[in-house]
């Protein structure tokens, strides 16, 4: 198996104890090549994950190690003291060289973490508690680096929830329609350009600078097989500057809807406010402390706008040829597409009724 001597060979250059046993792959991310991998220690066996970093998303490898480094390193020495805080934090193994990375000789950036056991990530929110838990988790993520020592993080994607910018790059792509797509996909493109108006919302309402996770995906947190807490926060490549509501925002788009974010049904596709509920009380739990009132008051909004801003980067994916997303069938990308902008239309259904929880929360 190609993946597997690849993998065997990799690991060789990581401080890591054991002997290399078998991989495969690993995980349902769009971006990044992800490896489980297990190692023979004797009387046991241990896993770690092996990543390759995409360097067609991440063009500065080094500098996004090095915001990884940073994060996990200060998420450690603030969650010390914690029972079992190996399952709290990402844990990086260093390369031989002391770096937290591996260069082969391909020009591959690879790292390895510690397989985090008895904990496992879901695509799709089952219960308003899980909602709940994930929402915490998060809102103690963003917490957690608000004293994050300078220099300031690498942008590791410049702009990446710069929404005005993801619209320009829409209509770049609509007007090259490079690959005939357009007529394709004549409703969304019309749906995209009727919500024109909304997409500069949040960078005018002039809310702080934070450090914050920009990919607050359901499935980037780990939860406890056995109590279901929400115990690590994953996928850490574009940590970085931000505004909290672009957070809170995805976790809205990822959690509310029962349906996977390609579903093709899109009968299935609606915004549970149950799950909206939970959502909201769980990152104010862990949140509203650090928060100013524009923030808090901005809440509502926020989902609508990020599932529109990942719709509209899908849409935009499609009409570039695919490029981006990894895809796994045809017009994979527009079903993608498709699904992002039939829960906008369920937000847009259910927004006096999530602002009014706001309110009464607050």
């Amino acid at each position: 198996m190609r993946a597997e001597r690849d993998i065997r060979s990799v690991s060789k250059h990581f401080q890591i104890l054991g002997e290399f046993v078998s991989a495969e792959p690993y995980g349902s991310g769009h971006i990044n090549d992800t490896y489980s991998a297990v190692y023979d220690q004797g009387r046991t066996t241990v896993r770690y994950i092996h990543q390759r970093i995409n360097p067609n998303v991440f063009k500065n490898p080094v500098a996004l190690m090095d915001n990884v480094h940073r994060v996990t390193d200060h998420l450690r020495g603030k969650l010390a003291g914690e029972r079992d805080i190996a399952r709290r934090v990402l844990t990086l193994i260093p390369a031989h060289g002391g770096r937290p990375f591996h260069l082969d000789d391909q020009g591959n950036y690879w790292r390895t973490y510690i397989f985090i056991e008895k904990a496992h990530t879901y695509d799709v929110v089952q219960t308003p508690r899980q909602a709940f838990e994930a929402a915490r988790a998060f809102g103690r993520f963003q917490g957690l680096l608000v004293d994050l020592p300078g220099p300031r993080l690498h942008e590791t994607i410049p702009d990446f929830h710069h929404t005005p910018k993801r619209f320009d790059a829409f209509e770049r792509a609509l007007e090259a329609d490079a690959f005939n797509r357009a007529q394709s996909a004549r409703t969304e493109i019309d749906f995209a350009l009727r919500h024109r108006e909304m997409v500069s919302f949040l960078l005018e309402a002039h809310l702080p600078e934070r450090i914050t996770h920009n990919d607050t995906k359901f499935n980037n947190v780990m939860l406890d097989d056995t109590t279901g807490e929400g115990i690590c926060v994953i996928d850490l490549d574009t940590t970085m500057p931000g505004l909290v509501l672009c957070d809170f925002g995805d976790q809205v788009r990822t959690t509310t809807s029962p349906t996977r974010e390609d579903e093709r049904d899109l009968k299935k596709v609606r915004m549970q406010f149950p799950m909206f509920e939970a959502l909201v009380r769980g990152y104010l739990f862990a949140a509203h402390e650090f928060l100013t009132a524009p923030e808090k008051k901005c809440l509502a909004f926020a989902g609508k706008l990020i599932t529109f801003e990942i719709g509209i980067r899908f849409l935009t994916d499609v009409l570039n040829g695919d490029t981006y997303f990894k895809i796994h069938w045809e017009n994979h990308n527009l079903d993608r597409c498709r699904t992002q902008f039939k829960l906008v239309e369920s937000i847009e259904q259910h927004e006096d009724q999530m602002s009014k929880l706001i309110e009464s929360l607050l």
